[in-house]
């Protein structure tokens, strides 16, 4: 598969731009892009599926309240929420209310921008497509930990969110569909996603049966 253009120009998006709302925002979050300006060059990658986690929500991490793990998610929207899971990976969220209310997105999967070959090398046995292609891969092709946790993804830093102004693009066409692997509200259509993009994980007939939200 062919790599797009790495020649961006990026704007820092303002924290006022996100919807006070996790699932307006998860939808909202589609076609935006995570930059990491890391020390070996700069990363970035457009966001192409999300999943919200909306406040009361039994299968989200702030539902029995705060906690010092989980205490990025209640703050103010905006924030970098970053956690290890099933003793494998790092799963980045963003968190998506007003401060003390815990809810976040999480961020499921990216269509690579920049920095394509240094994520090759991070992981040189997987195909193009399955770099970012899934929560627990995003991070480990972007580089984000536990170290990014908190982090204001609304202030120009190592890890920030942006919207490609060089690069035009035909609107996203977005599908919707029950979350991936939870045992609990599993029936809640709280999952986005950019339709007909290879770099969106889960099931293909879930994405083909995908509604529009």
């Amino acid at each position: 598969m062919k790599h797009p253009s790495p020649k961006y120009t990026y704007r820092l998006l303002r924290r006022a731009e996100l919807p006070v709302d996790t699932e307006a925002l998860a939808r909202w979050l589609l076609g935006k892009t995570l930059v990491h300006d890391s020390a070996r060059g700069r990363l970035s990658g457009r966001i192409v599926e999300t999943e919200a986690y909306v406040v009361g929500d039994a299968a989200a991490h702030s539902f029995r309240g705060q906690t010092p793990r989980n205490q990025s998610l209640f703050l103010e929207r905006g924030h970098a929420y970053v956690y290890f899971i099933y003793g494998n990976w790092f799963s980045i969220n963003v968190s998506a209310e007003t401060p003390g209310v815990g809810a976040g997105v999480l961020l499921r999967a990216l269509e690579p921008l920049e920095g394509f070959e240094h994520m090759q090398r991070q992981r040189p046995d997987v195909k193009p497509t399955d770099l970012t292609r899934g929560p627990g891969r995003v991070a480990s092709a972007m580089g984000i930990d536990r170290r990014f946790d908190g982090l204001d993804l609304c202030q120009r830093g190592p890890l920030w969110l942006a919207a490609a102004v060089r690069h035009r693009r035909a609107p996203v066409v977005m599908g919707a569909s029950t979350r991936i692997g939870l045992s609990k509200e599993a029936h809640r259509i709280l999952r986005f996603f950019e339709k007909g993009n290879p770099w969106v994980s889960g099931p293909k007939k879930l994405n083909a049966a995908g509604r529009a939200p």
